[in-house]
């Protein structure tokens, strides 16, 4: 069950927003990906190796940051990765809250980000003030925060979640209401497949928000035959539309394992990267525009991060140790209840 919050606004902060739509391509083209700068790729391979320097990547960069990465994911797998690697140094290559979780789970480590800058829109749309006015309006709901959150909002969280195990975090809480935030897409998404009453913040990521259905429609004429796969983050509307759901780690998974092969992604047009690298016998087109937050992460960046040590993550020890405690209870559940990789549209259809 999902309560509809109200009309949302963002509280009189106002976040610019660009959107870059990716025009569907013929079906008898490929995409062309840009040159890399091979030259400074080894330079900062070189660097990376001297310093032992731990670099690691969200699935959305740019594909020359695939080339530098040492592990490449989705969040849960980045924070795993980031609580258990022994590396004094990790530099991460992705947002504003990735690079804080990693420093929260790895308090000894030292964190870097090549973009301080880079924010994740999404994360700063509904945080620490709207959990706590939601709290007090539900006194009895614990509070699910997405890891797509600041650490502020976090440390005012009973558990977090990523899009890949968020219904079973969920499900996971004693409380039969559940506050979850920021992402009033996902919570929709979760709110099929769980009987607790989910009660949700008003955020959304702005890319996922974008798809439309002429988007989905319109591509699919292009490509008939082609599999429909969508992130969780997507619209209700463009759910209902999906042949299959996942989230970005559990889309390199189905689309290895489905026997068709081709496939249109609705997720930001960056993991298309990941997939035909790792999926190279199987087609790939986006329906979806970029995030030009992840976009900012350059290898000129991590070059100069390396070099003079800027971007280190700096957050209050008492706010971490606070945000620590529902992230390490995540990482916990994850480990006794396990998550599905993907949901057919039957599935969803039949609240699966």
């Amino acid at each position: 069950m999902l309560i509809l919050p109200e009309p949302w606004a963002l509280s009189q902060r106002k976040i610019q927003i660009v959107i870059t739509i990716v025009k569907a391509l013929p079906s008898d083209e490929e995409p062309v990906e840009p040159a890399c700068n091979y030259d400074l790729i080894s330079e900062i391979r070189e660097l990376a190796d001297r310093q032992g320097v731990l670099i690691l990547a969200h699935n959305y960069q740019a594909p020359e940051i695939y080339q530098i990465a040492e592990k490449i994911g989705d969040s849960l797998e980045l924070a795993r990765l980031a609580q258990e690697t022994d590396a004094e140094t990790i530099l991460f290559c992705g947002v504003d809250f990735m690079a804080d979780t990693a420093k929260i789970l790895n308090p000894q480590a030292r964190v870097l980000i090549p973009d301080p800058q880079a924010r994740c829109t999404m994360a700063h749309m509904a945080g620490e003030q709207a959990a706590i006015d939601l709290r007090e309006q539900y006194p009895d709901a614990e509070v699910v925060s997405y890891v797509n959150t600041t650490t502020a909002t976090k440390a005012v969280s009973d558990i977090c979640c990523t899009s890949a195990n968020a219904i079973e975090i969920v499900d996971s809480v004693d409380s039969e209401q559940v506050i979850f935030l920021p992402d009033r897409n996902l919570a929709a998404y979760v709110s099929r497949f769980t009987r607790k009453e989910i009660i949700p913040a008003a955020g959304y990521c702005y890319v996922h928000d974008a798809i439309t259905r002429e988007s989905v429609d319109a591509m699919q004429k292009l490509h008939p035959g082609a599999v429909f796969v969508a992130h969780p983050e997507c619209r209700p509307e463009i759910i209902d539309m999906a042949d299959a759901v996942c989230s970005t780690g559990g889309m390199a998974r189905f689309c290895r394992d489905a026997s068709v092969s081709s496939f249109i992604i609705g997720t930001e047009s960056g993991m298309l990267h990941r997939l035909r690298s790792e999926v190279a016998e199987k087609k790939f087109f986006s329906v979806a525009g970029i995030c030009a937050p992840m976009k900012q992460i350059t290898l000129e960046k991590i070059k100069a991060c390396l070099t003079t040590g800027s971007g280190e993550v700096v957050l209050d020890k008492s706010l971490m140790d606070a945000a620590r405690v529902p992230l390490e209870r995540m990482i916990e559940v994850s480990k006794t209840r396990q998550s599905r990789s993907f949901r057919t549209r039957e599935e969803i259809r039949k609240g699966l």
